[in-house]
């Protein structure tokens, strides 16, 4: 909340995450930025990999977006995301609005 408050709305993705990796440094929130992950299909790797926005406290991928709204899209990508990492949690944060907007998307919920 404090990167939209200081910089609003209006910027690119890229502008938010390097704002928000600031932000976590400063208030010590363990994080990765970018982290590459792998993609399984029956028992094997692929040679194409994800990467994901942050995954904070190794356990919660945090998903950043600088749009109108929230679209089924998104919530499939990290959806995704989660069954690929075989993480239990995803925020998707959306800093395109005057108002932060952000969804917790857990992986037990079935998406379309």
């Amino acid at each position: 909340m404090e990167v939209h408050r200081l910089l609003g709305c209006g910027f690119v993705e890229p502008v938010y995450q390097e704002a928000l990796e600031k932000e976590f440094t400063l208030r010590g929130i363990p994080f990765e930025r970018e982290k590459e992950l792998n993609i399984n299909y029956k028992g094997s790797a692929l040679s194409k990999t994800f990467r994901v926005d942050f995954i904070c406290y190794d356990k919660i991928i945090l998903e950043l977006k600088a749009v109108k709204e929230f679209t089924d899209e998104h919530y499939a990508q990290i959806y995704n995301y989660l069954r690929a990492s075989r993480m239990d949690l995803g925020i998707l944060i959306n800093f395109g609005l005057s108002s932060i907007d952000f969804q917790r998307v857990p992986s037990s919920k079935k998406w379309r």
